[in-house]
């Protein structure tokens, strides 16, 4: 364990569970002085549910607009289409009801909005510079409300994830203001969402616990959230698969993502299942969440031999302390009927070499448990997943 480090805590004010998504956004409208309220929704929660209807209603004249066509991946074009739309609302707040590319386009919206970004070229400006917001760049004033549908748990998070269609690269924006101002944790409104994104979602959340704890950078705080997160998060995915009304399993999934993002929160860093499935997810349009039920049981198995004492740990979490950490995830990821092989997404060996030049390139692979030394070592990783 390392003999110092940092646990920020960022600027999220509350975070509320298990109450329903319509109160609860109207309890924080009026605690953060809110008038023109804007909903970033999930397109088919709007038009197929009346999940989106009830927060309107509960909000009256303070909804000032909504917006529900953002794609997979929050491609840049879509994120510029919102902060268009926010501008001319007038916007002193955001919503977002939905998934992890819905929060994540929120917050680069408050980055546009505050440093008067419109075009898809302007932003270049908001790129994050060696880890950190670029110099001279404005803090949001407009703050952000997550109800997450999905369990990939960005909005406990200051990084935003965008894509640029230019070059088909997910970009990386940062600010401790974009962290949503409060995160409403509501079971119930994940019902709606199909059961391969919410199961596949926590096996992104699963992801974050893994690579913090097997991190060569891990801490006892981060440990201490991302080892209970885990055992949350396997238990609760299993109930609901069993049992998708089991609302208690969902909030303890909600409760397990919401422990996932410890390690991040004080500087774990994540590994190579993350880098890859970045590229995975730019370049080849492959769910966050199914990156990671390709990528994570083949990057543990690849790094055994570098972090075993750590791979042990998670296997306890998971109730079976003498299994082989990346079988025991295999197969239980393969309980939840998710795809498992690279192959199983249509990517095949043709793909390799552009995968594992990219991940070069991604902020997680150069940190790793086992060095990774080139693109010849991530080729290896690949073929463990083929």
């Amino acid at each position: 364990m390392p003999a110092n480090g940092r646990v920020v805590f960022g600027q999220m004010e509350e975070v509320r569970f298990g109450v329903p998504a319509a109160q609860g956004v109207a309890e924080q409208a009026t605690r953060l002085g809110a008038e023109r309220v804007f909903l970033m929704v999930s397109g088919t929660l709007n038009r197929q549910t009346q999940a989106i209807e009830q927060v309107r209603r509960a909000l009256g004249n303070r909804c000032a607009g909504v917006f529900d066509a953002m794609p997979a991946h929050s491609p840049r074009s879509a994120v510029i289409a919102a902060a268009e739309q926010a501008r001319a609302a007038e916007t002193d707040l955001i919503v977002t009801v939905g998934g992890g590319s819905i929060t994540d386009a929120a917050k680069a919206v408050q980055l546009c909005l505050a440093n008067d970004i419109r075009t898809l070229e302007a932003i270049d400006a908001l790129r994050a510079v060696n880890g950190a917001p670029p110099p001279g760049l404005n803090p949001p004033t407009v703050r952000q409300v997550s109800v997450p549908t999905t369990l990939s748990a960005g909005e406990f998070s200051g990084i935003a994830g965008v894509t640029d269609e230019r070059t088909r690269v997910k970009e990386l924006f940062r600010h401790p203001r974009i962290i949503p101002a409060a995160v409403i944790l509501d079971p119930a409104i994940t019902v709606h969402t199909p059961e391969w994104l919410f199961l596949s979602t926590g096996i992104r959340a699963v992801d974050h616990c893994v690579e913090g704890v097997c991190s060569k950078e891990a801490n006892h705080y981060a440990d201490a959230q991302a080892l209970r997160g885990l055992s949350l998060l396997t238990s609760g995915l299993a109930r609901v698969k069993a049992n998708p009304a089991d609302l208690d399993a969902r909030l303890d999934c909600q409760m397990g993502s919401w422990l996932s993002m410890g390690p991040l929160a004080s500087g774990v860093p994540m590994g190579a299942s993350h880098g890859i499935g970045y590229v995975l997810g730019a370049v080849f349009d492959v769910p966050h969440g199914h990156t990671s039920c390709i990528m994570l049981p083949a990057v543990m198995r690849w790094n055994h031999p570098a972090n075993a004492a750590r791979q042990a740990l998670v296997a306890a979490a998971m109730g079976q302390p003498e299994a082989a950490a990346g079988d025991l995830l295999d197969r239980f990821i393969a309980g939840l009927d998710m795809p498992r092989s690279l192959s199983a997404v249509n990517i095949g060996a043709d793909a390799f070499d552009r995968i594992a030049r990219d991940a070069m390139g991604t902020p997680w692979v150069p940190r790793n448990p086992r060095p990774i030394g080139g693109p010849a070592d991530v080729r290896e990783i690949l073929e463990l997943a083929a």
